[in-house]
């Protein structure tokens, strides 16, 4: 296997990497040694080439401080090596050994309540602090020197999850850490109460010592550029943490990728230094957990939504979990996949962008807190299904690797993502506005059920791939990003922006401008001369939403008078009139800017909502208002398909997505059946089925869970 120097991040970046990673998560320590050989055998039967395994042994690589054995993986390295398979180690930082904890307790996290994190779960110990970064470099340098000759380790995690369990820390160690971070920031104590906003309710500060960390509602609400900084702190030390270990690494032996594996994106900033570091980033992918946690209505499309949304970041990359079947800890479970439905999933992470699949896990635990947390193998050592699944899809990859790897995700329509600092303001100061990605969801969840080519994408990258772009909600918007913004619509982009478009500067300010800013102003063609909020689809007022966030519990809403419960606002856009959601914004309209929406009632009545503005070949349209399923649903008719933005596939059967992977010299197109029973696909340009080596055109039948990948006739 061979790696290349990785381009820049971008959403168009594809892996660095010349093999198709296929395998699962092994954990060697949780079986009797007897039986890693057999393991290793039914693996490579499989098709498997790749394992990943000691993100939780610290404890095993480390039994005393300074005292080192790695005898047993050493064991399960040649073991696996022998049957042609190859191990990427991990740095086990997720979890530090009980005598770290015990020597060093100041290393452990401390919550909101002052409430030290205990030993006995995983990510107890707070990677803000100086202490566990100085043990996570001295235990990732003994297992890089062990392990640099070692060609049965091709490459590297860094720690497991980063975040995912819990990512805040009010420690006194990260108190201090903070406030080091906001001098290196900010230089002078002066430029800090600015940014915060010092005057208001007395909260400057005299010198940064005085600084704490933002506790909420204590009694009442912190500065949000108090908030932001606290975040983009937060991010700043998860990076710097790994970078420790990435530094390491690169040092050892610069022939190894170096990864890490995303669940919950919580406080990482991966365009920063977080991302750069590494050769791709990774995303741990279990559909029915996402689907039944948010209640986002159909894990398929939860799915597809999650996977977009992490391309963005990176570009293409792996899937060191795939979901394999049920998933459990002890406070939660998930719907167990169906026969196909494993594959259909893996298949599309593949799709959307993985160049490497690991069906977590090889067998599942005995013991511990995910016992119920199912692998390819049975509890007891017997391969069924799962197994006979993961075979048939390794073997069909390896296949058609060649045909994958080089190749990136088809965007017709882009929504704007991937910026941390977008989204970390919108949870400063939410005033009850669903978030960029909340209402971003409402388009791509039409365009997922609608077979159209769509993702998110940061303003940073190459914007000319695209037909069109919506930038959801985004407060802060960067004056560098305005150049490559315009140029893509002259050149024949659209452009979609919407209410509350670059209303803050970095600091979390309201602009002293009128909205959107003189750049989105000019670019638009539209000033908003008034906001306000309304009604929410379907509710009845926000004095629970106050109620909620000043009880710190759910306070279930009283009655409101009728008069505020039927304060409903509407528009017209075309033939159809539409009920506003969350928030209305009165436009005022440049002479070369077309109006297509018209507010309908109350005092807005006659006013426009929704505008459209020529610019070059293309054009930029405003929307004054949010997203509803309707109103997503008429944009892509009205507006989306005149910029071009149309179905991959006419007609397509509910439950059918469909997707493109292309190069210069190849499309791919891959048609998946997520449904539990057979479809008939009618309209699939002819090209041949790579899985199966026939032709294919016209009418195509899919099984159940049915997959097929036509490289299609250029």
């Amino acid at each position: 296997m061979h790696r290349k120097t990785p381009a820049p991040l971008s959403v168009w970046r594809p892996l660095n990497l010349d093999r198709f990673l296929l395998g699962a998560p092994h954990y060697p320590e949780h079986v009797d040694e007897s039986w890693w050989r057999r393991d290793a055998e039914r693996m490579a039967t499989a098709g498997v080439n790749t394992v990943r395994m000691g993100e939780f042994a610290w404890h095993i690589f480390e039994p005393h401080e300074g005292k080192f054995c790695f005898d047993l993986f050493d064991r399960a390295i040649d073991v696996l090596g022998e049957a042609g398979i190859g191990t990427i180690m991990c740095t086990p930082t997720a979890t530090p050994p009980r005598w770290l904890t015990a020597n060093y307790p100041e290393v452990l996290r401390v919550d909101v309540n002052g409430r030290s994190a205990g030993h006995g779960s995983r990510q107890h110990a707070d990677t803000t602090s100086p202490v566990f970064r100085a043990h996570s470099r001295r235990i990732t340098r003994a297992m890089a020197s062990h392990y640099k000759d070692n060609p049965r380790v091709i490459g590297w995690q860094t720690d497991n999850e980063l975040n995912t369990t819990v990512s805040e820390s009010f420690a006194p160690s990260t108190r201090l850490e903070f406030q080091k971070y906001l001098q290196k920031t900010y230089g002078t104590i002066d430029a800090l109460n600015f940014a915060w906003g010092g005057n208001f309710w007395a909260t400057a500060y005299d010198d940064f010592s005085q600084i704490e960390l933002p506790r909420p509602l204590m009694p009442s609400y912190p500065s949000p550029g108090h908030v932001q900084d606290y975040h983009r702190f937060l991010a700043a030390a998860t990076a710097a943490f790994q970078h420790d270990q990435v530094e390491v690494l690169r040092a050892t032996n610069p022939d190894w990728f170096i990864f890490h594996n995303l669940g919950q994106l919580a406080d990482i900033d991966f365009r920063g230094q977080f991302g750069q570091d590494l050769d791709f980033i990774a995303f741990d992918i279990y559909p029915m957990l996402y689907d039944e946690m948010r209640r986002t209505g159909g894990h398929a499309a939860t799915q597809a939504l999650h996977l977009d949304i992490c391309r963005a970041y990176s570009g293409n990359f792996i899937v060191p979990e795939q979901a394999a079947g049920l998933g459990s800890q002890p406070g939660f479970s998930t719907m167990t996949p169906e026969p196909g439905e494993m594959r259909r999933m893996a298949m599309t992470s593949v799709a959307r962008g993985a160049d490497g699949i690991m069906f977590f896990r090889w067998r599942p635990a005995h013991f511990g807190a995910e016992i119920y947390w199912m692998g390819v193998i049975d509890h007891d050592d017997v391969p069924r299904r799962r197994y006979d699944e993961a075979s048939r899809f390794f073997h069909e990859i390896t296949a058609i690797k060649d045909q994958i790897l080089g190749t990136v995700v088809r965007m017709d329509l882009g929504i704007a993502g991937a910026d941390f600092d977008n989204q970390e303001a919108h949870k400063t100061y939410p005033i009850g506005l669903p978030s960029p990605l909340e209402d971003a969801t409402l388009l791509h969840r039409h365009c997922y059920r609608n077979g159209i080519a769509c993702g998110f994408i940061h303003p940073e990258d190459d914007l000319s791939r695209l037909k069109a772009l919506y930038v959801p909600h985004w407060v802060m918007w960067k004056d560098q990003w305005n150049d490559a913004v315009e140029t893509f619509v002259r050149n024949g982009g659209t452009l979609i922006l919407s209410a509350m478009s670059g209303t803050r500067d970095e600091n979390n300010h309201i602009i002293r401008e009128q909205a959107p800013g003189n750049a989105l102003a000019t670019l638009s063609g539209v000033r908003v001369t008034e906001f306000g909020r309304v009604v929410p689809e379907g509710g009845n007022g926000l004095f629970p939403l106050f109620r909620q966030a000043a009880m710190g519990a759910y306070v279930p809403p009283s009655p409101l008078p009728s008069s505020s419960a039927e304060r409903k606002y509407h528009f017209a856009l075309g033939n159809r009139q539409f009920e506003a959601a969350h928030l209305y914004e009165l436009l005022e309209v440049a002479p070369d800017t077309e109006v297509l929406g018209v507010w309908s009632n109350r005092f807005c009545a006659g006013q426009p909502a929704i505008t459209s503005r020529s610019l070059g070949q293309g054009r930029v349209v405003y929307i004054g208002t949010y997203l509803t399923p309707e109103l997503a649903e008429t944009i892509v008719d009205v507006v989306l398909a005149k910029a071009g933005v149309t179905p991959l596939l006419p007609e397509l059967p509910a439950g059918v997505e469909v997707s493109i992977r292309e190069a210069k010299d190849r499309q791919l197109m891959f048609i998946l059946n997520t449904r539990e029973s057979p479809v008939t696909i009618p309209n699939v340009p002819p090209g041949i089925d790579l899985l199966t080596s026939r032709p294919v055109a016209g009418a195509v039948e899919l099984e159940a869970y049915g997959c097929i990948v036509v490289l299609l006739s250029l």
